[in-house]
């Protein structure tokens, strides 16, 4: 059912009369490799049915990466949902004066975490949480030596900038330098998180308190310096307009341009359930599979475009595989409450690889298991899981 809502093809779109003259000059354009601007981006947003916007969005996923649909073994540690921000967004943290629904692991809690791991086939350690005054710079980087100790071959991704600027300004270091720290320690990738929206406006009515739009790019700037490569994502959906979206994504790529820096460009949902934004009524799935794909379209030097499966749901991330989507994260292994807080579909997201394997299959794409650097691991077309299952 879903393999047949797969947009058409690129010549069926440039070719038809359907379409006005001005939004195929801009597929021609986005066709031909050019960079599409500001303006035709907005256009796509305002005017884009959504079928045009996935036949073009899936050309340029697929002229890129083929049918290839990445996937990855990783787990989650969440070292507290405390926070010290009060974001009008999030259902997930907990001021510190909050008690019910609130956790703060030890570092031991935590280590025993990844022990448990120890000697399965994960690549990747995702490590986010709330930003508490007592988990500092010291207290992190002694628990990435730790995790490095433990299990020296995995990637740790951690940390949102939200988290970086706070431990850094606490530890009275610049960005610079409290990064090269936690990379001494093993840190190898960041997440991308607290982006959200980077208009000022915006971030003063959702997350006043947050660092600012610029701290943001600039910690990543810096990061991407120091050889630290990272992701970005986009919370959407709320109160935000298709302006502010294409602005997001234009600063967006104008660092990429800049320090190359970024793999994965993240489009996040708002989800609007048990937060400070309830009100706010959650967009529809074809408003999910158009903003993927002017994602697509738009981020032409960001290469990878990733739906997380966890919160759009299992049948939502294979449509989007036809809207320029070509990595749905990883295996996850019910170890992440931050869109299950939200009330997304997947209250417990887990799936070994055969069920991730099976979900791209399902919709005719190419199922790769990479590392976070995309660097393939297993290729699993035509694999038979009767003779070999892999672990998790």
């Amino acid at each position: 059912m879903i393999s047949a809502l797969r947009p058409a093809s690129i010549q069926t779109l440039l070719n038809s009369s359907e379409y006005p003259l001005h939004l195929r000059k801009i597929a021609e354009k986005a066709f031909a490799g050019e960079r599409i601007s500001n303006e035709e981006g907005l256009i796509l947003f305002n005017e884009g049915e959504v079928g045009f916007l996935g036949s073009l969005a899936n050309f340029i996923r697929e002229k890129r990466h083929g049918d290839y649909t990445y996937f990855n073994r990783n787990f989650h540690v969440e070292p507290t949902n405390m926070c010290v921000f009060d974001c009008k967004f999030c259902s997930y943290s907990r001021l510190l004066k909050q008690k019910e629904g609130s956790w703060e692991m030890s570092a031991e809690q935590m280590l025993d975490i990844v022990r448990s791991y120890k000697g399965k086939p994960v690549t990747e350690v995702h490590i986010v949480g709330g930003v508490h005054p007592k988990l500092g710079l010291d207290f992190f980087a002694d628990l990435l030596s730790k995790v490095r100790a433990i299990m020296p071959e995995i990637h740790i991704k951690a940390f949102t900038v939200v988290e970086l600027d706070y431990m850094f300004r606490k530890a009275k270091v610049s960005t610079a330098e409290g990064l090269q720290i936690l990379k001494d320690h093993g840190l190898n990738s960041l997440p991308g998180g607290g982006a959200e929206i980077f208009d000022e406006e915006i971030r003063k009515q959702i997350c006043e308190d947050k660092c600012s739009s610029e701290v943001w790019l600039d910690i990543h700037e810096t990061a991407h310096r120091l050889g630290i490569p990272s992701n970005a994502t986009m919370l959407y959906g709320h109160i935000e307009s298709f302006e502010h979206r294409i602005d997001h994504m234009d600063r967006l790529r104008k660092l990429q341009d800049r320090t190359k820096g970024f793999n994965t460009f993240i489009p996040l949902k708002f989800r609007n359930g048990d937060n400070q934004m309830s009100n706010v009524p959650e967009v529809s799935v074809i408003e999910d599979m158009r903003n993927y794909a002017v994602s697509r379209i738009f981020m032409d030097n960001i290469p990878h475009l990733k739906a997380y499966w966890p919160m759009l749901g299992r049948t939502n991330a294979q449509l989007s595989l036809g809207f320029g989507v070509n990595d749905i994260d990883g295996t996850i292994d019910d170890s992440t409450k931050i869109y299950s807080m939200a009330g997304s579909e997947e209250q417990n997201p887990s799936m070994n690889t055969q069920e991730l394997v099976e979900l791209i299959n399902a919709v005719g794409r190419h199922p790769i298991e990479r590392d976070t650097l995309y660097n393939i691991r297993t290729d699993y077309k035509n694999f038979d899981f009767t003779k070999t299952e892999p672990v998790q």
